[in-house]
């Protein structure tokens, strides 16, 4: 579906798209994927439900599950946005305010792409960019199951914990309203006017 999109984008027939889901249990391979990062075998993985699969983003590996807000935005960079760097920084800005409007102080760490809470990881990112129109996105944890992620060295970070906002908050909001702030503050940041019918909403893929 994001490669359709990016194609349609490309050719000029649609506007910029954001992709807003949740999938079923699996382990994405990003192309700085290193091998030791992945601790199960590939057979106690498809014995637990959960899936491998390599992407073309950048980024090493991540976990995806029910309870996690993923974000696919298909968006034409050019012509004043042409830097990876801050195309990354202004997902973590997106991700940030919307924390912020749940109560929740997230910021960055230096070194690393993402949105943490002090040194708590909520939030991954990884993109592909490609004619400066992009695809991928993030993913923040809102009621995941955190023990997923005990499978893996989440992108390559060793030391790193891994939150959500049900364990921030001791509750969470829906994941339905969690995507609506999230288009909100995509618009926002990147001074688009997206209409909410636009948003796959709670999607599986």
């Amino acid at each position: 579906m994001q490669r359709d999109l990016w194609n349609r984008r490309v050719a000029g027939e649609i506007p910029d798209q954001l992709l807003l889901l949740e999938h079923p249990p699996v382990i994405t391979l990003g192309r700085g994927f290193h091998p030791e990062n992945l601790l199960a075998p590939v057979e106690r993985l498809k014995a637990l439900g959960v899936e491998v699969v390599e992407a073309d983003r950048g980024g090493d590996v991540t976990y995806h599950g029910p309870g996690q807000l993923v974000g696919y935005a298909i968006i034409d960079l050019q012509p004043d946005r042409m830097d990876v760097i801050h195309y990354l920084r202004d997902l973590e800005e997106v991700l940030i305010r919307v924390l912020a409007r749940l109560g929740i102080t997230g910021g960055r760490l230096a070194g690393c792409t993402g949105v943490w809470v002090e040194d708590r990881k909520i939030a991954a990112i990884g993109v592909k960019i490609s004619r400066w129109i992009t695809y991928h996105g993030f993913a923040l944890n809102v009621n995941t199951d955190l023990s997923a992620f005990d499978l893996i060295i989440p992108c390559g970070l060793r030391d790193a914990r891994v939150t959500s906002l049900a364990r921030e908050l001791g509750s969470s909001p829906t994941l339905e309203v969690t995507a609506l702030l999230a288009a909100e503050e995509i618009n926002h940041v990147f001074e688009h006017n997206a209409h909410p019918d636009m948003i796959l909403e709670n999607n599986r893929a």
